[in-house]
């Protein structure tokens, strides 16, 4: 049953809706092409001079305006230039460029890029557009990260389905979600959140590394992930997505916008998706992924009146998972399953209001809440939880002058959990309330775009963990317009919820144990950052080369190398860290128009101080974990896009397994490397598009990705042993229609 909910209220951290209009020296603005969506990239120069800038990842620029300067110039490659006098403007500046027109047809000269890494952003911060999620299958956010060198997206057992993000060598819960920049799919929805987000649904999903800014609170250890929705004011006024897969997946997903009138509209938006044909080609008598069944949906408002900005909205999604032995082909009398019934209610609402747009000056609110409803079965062992979540944001911004600004405010956050587990007619209750009122300030000085220093620092008191202190700061430096530095250091905290993180581990007969009075988990995160922007040909080479460092001070241990059929939660005593170094490389080829590539390799150095049995301590690789993941995605666009290829491979390396019984080891200590490629084809029309794919295109599989199938209410079997691909080839074919706005 659904028990509570909660209508947040809510408004963007950045206020990327909110207007911007001239202010003082300085003019501001967005870039819009014609079916009203931001232009990242595009060139803004005052008329006759070498003044200028390019718009950022959400279109928006600012550039100073001398008394001279009246004609301001934006152009971008395959659209008309625009020239816009810039005189005692009272309005805000929206900018709109249209395609470039050639024999009565839009002829689009050069394509977007689908991942976009913002060049004016403090923050290293790529945007993956909805033309890049079009790349691939897409069904949902666990599936948009297929052709992105910086997060891994893997399973974390062989039974349940349950996907987890890595990012910078850690694992997702160290990654702080966001949806439209408030924090969500937290605690008892982090192990199946990234199927609840529809990839449809998405009109972008930001990914910053390292520490992000202190507005959104203190949970990113290792950087932060945020989806924006399609937006009712911007949205396609209908579109659909139908997606069937020869295993037997099916998927449909709609959405539509309507303007009621000049300052209200409205979305709506469905999703069903069913796979419920059971599969075991390995023959080990277990599926190779769930059976699933899901119905989402989704409303959300929008009202603008002069200088204020609403949005509103409610969601709930149900969801059934069944995994566990094959039943279809194989002749079990009773049957190990695992049964999983989610029930989640989502409301949010967004309210700003612009005091002084000459000062760019605003109070904004975010008020959000969930409830969410985990009923769970591991074959005979019960495992349910139910989590209340409230979250609220003050926030004030002014820009004193154009070299200084000040973000501030106050935030709220509750969490409470009835959680229960019955482990052998023993029932254990979990349950807890979390308390977080908190304060924090930011301070940006921004010398011309040159030098920039985002420095903030919150100040939290926990009703579990008592106060603690989040310092933020980060630095970006562009000595010439194609080289880039950034750098970062801060500190990030985080509660573990050992149970609701990792019930996964009920698919195995291992022994779990909790520690009395776990740590609030604690960590600081450093890094630099080059960008090389090299141009040849016409064209610019993009190289960026990264190196962030994350130590934990404080940290919850899991532990399941102390004993072959135990899994330990405790609080380090030790060390424990993780080094990542990436270098990406893109190009889109001039003598190849319509052709981009992009390569990147990423080395990952991840350990951990584990307890052994005699009390003493060893320095461990993370299990699991790769040590190198390599990267190629080619991608190809025929003129007037009519067709277009996309090929990407994935080059992973070997691991540590978790230690083995010596006395019976069932598997090996270390994984080998293995690839992944995949390859979709799309043909465009007017109004809608088909696209065939294979995800897996050579078919690699895991071997044994369970341990003692055969026996599993016996004391060896475990699911969780996974280190890659649970599932063989898997081929697609969809379609895509929609009603444009513009």
């Amino acid at each position: 049953m659904i028990k509570h909910l909660f209508i947040h209220l809510f408004i963007l951290t950045t206020l990327p809706f909110s207007p911007v209009a001239m202010a003082g020296e300085k003019i501001k603005g967005y870039v819009y092409d014609e079916k009203n969506e931001t232009v990242a990239g595009a060139n803004v120069s005052w008329h006759e001079t070498h003044s200028g800038t390019i718009t950022n990842a959400d279109g928006f620029f600012e550039l100073e305006q001398k008394a001279n300067e009246k004609q301001l110039v934006v152009s971008y490659v395959g659209y008309t230039t625009a020239t816009i006098t810039v005189d005692n403007y009272g309005e805000p500046l929206r900018i709109i460029l249209k395609g470039e027109i050639e024999l009565d047809e839009v002829v689009v000269n050069e394509r977007r890029t689908g991942t976009i890494s913002s060049r004016t952003s403090v923050l290293q911060t790529q945007k993956i557009t909805y033309e890049e999620l079009s790349r691939a299958a897409c069904c949902n956010l666990a599936e948009s990260f297929e052709t992105n060198p910086s997060v891994d997206v893997s399973y974390s057992d062989a039974s349940t389905g349950a996907r987890q993000i890595k990012l910078l060598g850690l694992s997702g819960t160290y990654v702080q979600m966001l949806t439209e920049n408030y924090p969500n799919f937290r605690g008892a929805s982090s192990l199946y959140g990234l199927d609840y987000i529809p990839g449809p649904w998405m009109e972008s999903i930001q990914v910053s590394k390292g520490t992000s800014s202190v507005k959104n609170g203190y949970e990113a250890l290792a950087g932060q992930i945020n989806v924006e929705y399609k937006k009712p004011a911007t949205a396609d006024i209908f579109s659909a997505n139908l997606f069937a897969g020869d295993a037997g997946r099916y998927e449909a997903n709609s959405d539509a916008s309507r303007h009621i009138n000049d300052n209200l509209s409205t979305g709506l938006f469905v999703h069903y998706s069913s796979d419920e044909v059971q599969h075991d080609s390995n023959g080990d008598g277990f599926l190779n992924y769930p059976l699933k069944k899901q119905v989402n949906l989704m409303n959300r408002w929008q009202h603008r009146i002069n200088n204020y900005v609403a949005q509103y909205g409610i969601r709930y999604l149900h969801e059934d998972r069944t995994g566990g032995q094959d039943t279809k082909h194989h002749d079990f009398t009773d049957p190990y399953r695992i049964r999983i019934n989610t029930n989640r209610v989502e409301g949010f609402t967004k309210q700003a209001y612009i005091i002084n747009p000459d000062k760019v000056e605003s109070v904004a609110l975010i008020v959000s809440g969930s409830y969410h409803e985990q009923q769970s079965m591991y074959d005979r062992t019960p495992y349910n939880i139910y989590q209340d979540n409230l979250y609220a944001s003050l926030m004030y911004e002014k820009e004193f002058a154009p070299m200084h600004s000040l973000s501030t405010g106050l935030s709220l956050n509750y969490d409470g959990f009835d959680e229960n587990l019955t482990l052998n007619r023993d029932r254990s209750v979990f349950d807890r309330n979390e308390v977080v009122p908190g304060v924090y300030a930011q301070y940006t000085y921004n010398l011309h775009d040159k030098f920039i220093v985002l420095a903030g620092i919150r100040a939290d008191r926990s009703s579990i963990y008592d106060f603690f202190a989040t310092p933020r700061i980060h630095l970006k430096y562009n000595p010439f317009d194609w080289f880039h530095v950034r750098a970062s250091a801060g500190k990030g905290f985080r509660t573990a919820n050992v149970l609701a993180e990792n019930n996964f581990l009920l698919a195995s007969s291992r022994k779990i144990t909790i520690a009395d009075k776990l740590d609030q988990e604690e960590a600081w995160n450093t890094g630099v950052n080059f960008s090389f922007y090299i141009p040849i040909a016409g064209k610019d080479l993009t190289i960026n080369t990264e190196w962030y460092y994350t130590n934990f001070d404080k940290q919850v241990v899991i532990d399941m190398d102390s004993d072959p059929h135990e899994v330990s939660f405790y609080n380090l005593n030790g060390k424990s860290y993780s080094n990542s170094f990436q270098v990406e490389a893109t190009y889109p080829f001039p003598f190849f128009r319509g052709f981009t590539l992009t390569g990147a390799y990423r080395y990952t150095d991840a350990k951990t101080d584990y307890r052994n049995q005699d009390g003493t301590v060893r320095r461990l690789k993370k299990p699991l974990t790769s040590g190198y993941k390599g990267l190629i995605t080619a991608s190809y666009q025929t003129p007037l896009k009519k067709w277009q290829a996309d090929l990407t491979g994935q080059f992973n390396g070997g691991g540590r397994m978790p230690v083995p019984d010596a006395a019976n080891p069932l598997w090996d200590t270390d994984f080998s490397s293995y690839q992944v490629w995949n390859a979709q084809v799309t043909r465009y029309f007017r109004q809608w598009s088909v696209y065939i794919g294979s995800e897996n295109l050579f078919d690699f599989m895991q071997e044994k990705p369970i341990i003692d199938a055969a026996n599993p209410r016996g004391e060896n079997f475990d699911g969780s042993m996974i280190w890659g691909p649970v599932h063989g080839r898997k081929i697609y074919i969809g379609l895509r229609f929609n009603i444009a706005r513009y």
